[in-house]
């Protein structure tokens, strides 16, 4: 047995045992006091979430982390862990007579107060950029019939006139097979972000489109300007007002408020800028493209992103508010459930814009063949199952101070495992001397209570 599922059996078995102390375990039906089996379900995933969230912060795999666990209707477990502030706990520096030293402003250095996580906190969503607000986006384009599939992307964008450019479909641009580089270093070749824009432009494709999987950055950026060509709005004005405002995502966008800077989970201290980014967007080449780009730059919270994974369970039907449990659809179900869909190509696992689990990648190994899921460079992920009716979102600054920090593989997948494996727990174990199964009765099939 290798040691990745030793210890997702071992966390899952730590999880049950928390339970069966706290006295969440007793058989059903035993007195009034007895919780029900919707109960005990959510104590073991939150004691197995929290494991795995704790052994990652004494791993140094992150400072801070926030994961959600639940479904269409509600939430498993809602787990913070660490602070938002790397805590400096060297003494002062003093001369010879003990005096503590003042910088340059004339003050002693001060140890920072630690501001605990919470579902409010504000996390630099990176790559999953790409899912939540472009894939989401054109999703919406594609079931109004703005937008084909499979027509080129030039006949949207006109400006893109590299050669080879005319042979790209939007689809290949969403699997990343559209023959692209990954990557090339905007904010080193361009002193504007129209300037960096052009480069994008500029950019021939290196291979035949769809022969090659190749993960690309620039290719999110062009179905970015896609959006904002078809709809005739900025990207980010596009997605606030036709996507997050009407799923009841209030705390989602690009270029996130200043007066959020205090709830904002720093990242890295970015050797290019110079100082800690905390409110800015981590990538550079986003940064340079005026922090608006469709491959990074949205900010976003673990509240907000229940709604939309939740919506996304309903199959693009939201409940923004849920006092009122009103319902608005936005997304149509028939397109979304086509961009969940692996894609037939032989050269990659990938759906339309989403990945699938492919047995190695941070989907973990107890996920279905019909999840799919993404995630970000700064610590961020989010996969969603609908055959298990089931969402992981993990959010983390694992950058701050420096993207050198390794172990947020590991954890990502260890959570999804360790997840579906306390809830395939069916029920908890009877008292010896009772009789009876571990199915559930009628006044358990509710398992959750909307948050």
């Amino acid at each position: 047995m290798n040691r990745g599922r030793s210890l997702v059996i071992l966390l899952t078995l730590s999880a049950f045992a928390s339970a069966c102390r706290s006295g969440a375990v007793r058989e059903i039906g035993d007195s009034s006091r007895d919780v029900t089996l919707a109960e005990w379900r959510k104590r073991a995933v939150t004691d197995s979430v929290r494991a795995v969230l704790t052994r990652g912060l004494a791993d140094s795999a992150f400072p801070a982390a926030y994961a959600v666990i639940g479904n269409a209707r509600g939430v498993y477990a809602s787990v913070g862990i660490g602070t938002l502030d790397v805590i400096d706990v060297r003494p002062a520096a003093v001369d010879s007579n003990g005096t503590p030293l003042v910088n340059g402003s004339g003050a002693s250095r001060v140890t920072p107060t630690p501001t605990l996580v919470t579902d409010s906190t504000v996390w630099d969503l990176a790559s999953l950029t790409k899912v939540i607000a472009t894939t989401s986006a054109i999703v919406q384009l594609v079931g109004d019939g703005r937008v084909q599939l499979d027509a080129p992307a030039t006949r949207y964008l006109p400006e893109w006139k590299a050669p080879g450019a005319e042979l790209v479909t939007v689809r290949h641009l969403l699997t990343h097979s559209a023959g692209l580089p990954a990557w090339r270093p905007l904010y080193k070749e361009a002193w504007s972000a129209e300037e960096a824009m052009l480069q994008v432009y500029a950019t021939v494709p290196d291979t035949a489109p769809g022969v090659r999987y190749v993960y690309s950055d620039l290719g999110f950026i062009l179905l970015g300007e896609i959006v904002r060509e078809v709809s005739g709005l900025p990207l980010d004005s596009y997605v606030l007002s036709q996507l997050f405002l009407p799923m009841g995502m209030r705390e989602t966008r690009f270029l996130p408020s200043a007066l959020w800077r205090t709830r904002t989970a720093p990242t890295e201290i970015d050797p290019w800028r110079q100082r800690q980014l905390r409110g800015e967007v981590h990538d550079e080449n986003a940064f340079q493209l005026g922090a608006v780009a469709g491959h990074a730059g949205l900010f976003s919270t673990a509240r907000d992103l229940t709604q939309f994974a939740q919506t996304l369970l309903r199959d693009g039907v939201a409940v923004p508010d849920a006092a009122r449990a009103d319902s608005v659809r936005v997304l149509d179900g028939v397109t979304l459930r086509a961009f969940e869909t692996r894609q037939p190509f032989a050269g990659s696992h990938r759906a339309l814009g989403w990945e699938t689990p492919n047995g190695t990648n941070s989907a973990g190994r107890r996920l279905t063949a019909a999840a799919f899921g993404h995630t970000g460079f700064t610590g961020t992920s989010l996969w969603i199952d609908p055959a298990q009716d089931l969402f992981v979102l993990l959010l983390t600054n694992r950058v701050n101070p420096t993207r050198q920090r390794q172990g947020i593989a590991r954890v990502r997948t260890t959570l999804a495992d360790a997840v579906v494996g306390a809830i395939s727990m069916t029920a908890p174990p009877l008292r010896s001397g009772t009789s009876g199964t571990s199915g559930t009765s009628g006044r358990n099939l509710e398992y959750f209570s909307r948050k």
